[in-house]
């Protein structure tokens, strides 16, 4: 794919945003065409 870095970059920022309240369970990966990251709360306790 041409422009992976971006949709990495982008995921990035996600996870940061998300840090407080969610956690990373599968770091980026392509899927054929597709970059996908799995992100899930935090558990409360």
């Amino acid at each position: 794919m041409a422009h992976q870095e971006f949709g990495l970059r982008q995921l990035e920022r996600v996870k940061a945003d998300l840090e407080e309240i969610g956690q990373v369970e599968q770091m980026p990966k392509m899927e054929g065409r597709q970059m996908i990251m799995v992100i899930a709360p935090k558990k409360n306790r």
